[in-house]
């Protein structure tokens, strides 16, 4: 009886794996975390993934999309790394604050708890107080979710100064329970063109640096142009300590949403759940579903053309579509379920022309407004401050005007408000005070609660952040998209004072200015229609043209892209693609 009884807890242990990077940034860590947590969903086993992120950065609400890339939102409003995202995509899950981990939370934790005299007098250090800090972050995290495994990615690169304390908690979680902790090194082989031979030198120092930590990883998952020959497998295996079955080839592909297809062909399944000294809760391919979906992305039976006029591109010489990756994966997953591809051009709005004046950002290289005649669609996406502006409203006026699908995304709903006031109801100054506080037509203005934080240099977390209701009004656009979406569950009841009858949803978002509600009866005269409205009527959540005057015209004051899901496409998105589809032809 009592050897069952261990045997039980045993079984019950709780799983941790870390995943850590090697050789250079932006190698995969987050699509491989993420293909990983979607394998061992498919065994049977309920996954938390944990982002941690070594900057001292408390939340990456504050930082440069063109530096950073994307600030992604959880419903509970905290602001992340876009590999957050990417999480959720995968494994269809939505995620808590507890999920995330900086730096910069783990030091204002201490530094708050020793001046409360938490530590009773002693000498607070990074080793153990940070260090034990980080454990009890991510032992929360797994304890919140009650899962089976956890997965922690840890930011950066190995030989990173900033991640030396996450590598060392995670060391003293595998010194402590070493059955239950495992390391994966997500490194790359570089194929130098004049050699022509996929060199292994590169990962063997990242291992050795590894090692210099007191870690040893149990897998390796190789990146690189092509996959791995036995040969690469054997060397890397000699030279890293690790068995040659071990070292998984991770290949370059058409898509991110392969990537568990791959893993699994190199048995990572096995490797894991051998490792970690558990089994398969699974009979069957529970991978089914993915890999259908993987089809249809890569057999689209027709192809579209969408342009996405942005502001956040510029990083040197390179185009940055990281900044909007939510928007580019929410498009991938509504394109799949319509079984076509859509070829995206990015559009820098600072080079649209201001009517009758200079490009508007000053750049050169200046696009022509006719060009988006080529274009099926065009999403005008979020984004703060005056740079590109003029442009985008121009580019706004453009697909009002000659009927191309037009969908704005909180920024975008925005100027989609703006440029309707001032060329359909004529009010030349209209704007957002965000861009002009002094504009005699603020049809956009700071929500009043913002006025004091700002006022006081409070701009870390203070947005109108996370998930909030709207109601739907029937005979929309946005009722009718909402309402053939199986993926959406909508209450049909009415939580409006007027008893209108509509739909209630939910989504998140990231904004301090909103409609004005001394213009929303204007708009609504000139032909504006707010088919989304917060549940007290005050907030306008979507803004669109009747079907009978624009094909698609339709702006979101939340973010949709952030709640789609490949198995579950955003319902505004697939709406808008239709339509594409339905011009383009």
């Amino acid at each position: 009886m009592v050897r069952l009884f261990y045997k039980m807890a045993k079984a019950k242990r709780h799983k941790y794996i870390f995943v850590i990077g090697g050789v250079m940034s932006g190698v995969g860590k987050g699509v491989a975390t993420s293909a990983i947590g979607k394998i061992l969903q498919a065994k049977g086993f309920s996954v938390n993934p944990v982002k941690i992120d070594p900057y001292l950065n408390v939340d990456a609400g504050t930082m440069n999309p063109t530096e950073h890339g994307e600030v992604f939102v959880l419903d509970s409003g905290m602001e992340c790394d876009q590999d957050m995202g990417n999480y959720e995509r995968f494994m269809e899950v939505d995620l808590g604050s507890e999920d995330y981990i900086t730096s910069g939370m783990v030091y204002k934790q201490v530094i708050e708890k020793e001046r409360t005299l938490g530590y009773k007098g002693k000498c607070v250090e990074a080793i153990p107080h940070i260090t034990d800090e980080i454990r009890r972050r991510i032992e929360l995290a797994a304890e919140k979710s009650n899962s089976d495994i956890s997965l922690i990615e840890i930011g950066g690169t190995v030989g990173d100064y900033q991640n030396i304390m996450f590598i060392e908690a995670a060391r003293v979680m595998k010194l402590k329970n070493p059955g239950d902790v495992l390391f994966i090194l997500v490194t790359f082989l570089p194929i130098p063109n004049k050699i022509g031979e996929m060199k292994t030198k590169p990962t063997q120092n990242a291992v050795r640096q590894l090692n210099s930590y007191g870690v040893q990883p149990d897998i390796i998952i190789a990146r690189s142009e092509i996959a791995l020959d036995a040969k690469r497998k054997e060397k890397i295996a000699i030279w890293c300590n690790v068995p040659a079955e071990a070292v998984v080839s991770a290949p370059d592909i058409e898509s991110i949403y392969e990537v568990p297809l791959n893993f699994e062909r190199d048995n990572i399944s096995v490797l894991l759940l051998e490792r970690l000294g558990l089994k398969s809760r699974k009979r069957k391919d529970n991978l089914a579903k993915w890999r259908n979906f993987v089809s249809r992305v890569k057999n689209p039976k027709a192809e579209v053309k969408v342009a996405i006029v942005g502001k956040y591109f510029d990083s040197g010489d390179f185009v940055l579509s990281d900044a909007y990756i939510s928007v580019i994966e929410a498009i991938k997953h509504s394109a799949a379920k319509l079984n076509v591809k859509v070829n995206l051009t990015w559009l820098n709005a600072k080079r649209f022309s201001a009517q009758g004046g200079p490009a508007s950002g000053g750049e050169t290289g200046e696009e022509k407004i006719e060009s988006l005649k080529n274009y099926a669609g065009v999403i005008v996406p979020g984004g703060f401050g005056e740079s590109g502006i003029e442009g985008k409203l121009v580019v706004i006026k453009f697909c009002r005007e000659n009927k191309i699908p037009y969908l704005g995304l909180c920024y975008g709903m925005q100027l989609m408000c703006v440029e309707f006031a001032r060329n359909v109801l004529k009010l030349k100054d209209a704007n957002t005070t965000e861009i002009n506080p002094e504009t005699n037509a603020p049809v956009i203005d700071i929500m009043p609660d913002q006025k004091k934080k700002l006022a006081e240099g409070n701009y870390g977390g203070s947005m109108r952040l996370g998930a909030y209701p709207a109601h739907l009004f029937q005979g929309t656009i946005a009722y009718g998209a909402y309402s053939d979406s199986s993926g959406y569950k909508l209450e049909a009841k009415s939580y409006l004072p007027d008893g209108k009858a509509g739909k209630l949803i939910s989504e998140r978002h990231r904004h301090r200015y909103e409609v004005n509600p001394e213009y929303i009866e204007k708009l609504e005269q000139g032909g504006l229609v707010f088919s989304g409205k917060s549940p007290d009527d005050k907030l306008m959540e979507i803004a669109e043209l009747p079907r009978k005057v624009h094909p698609f015209f339709l702006g979101t004051q939340f973010h949709p892209e952030f709640k789609s899901r490949p198995l579950s496409p955003h319902p505004l998105f697939t709406e808008f693609l239709k339509v594409c589809v339905k011009q383009g032809k």
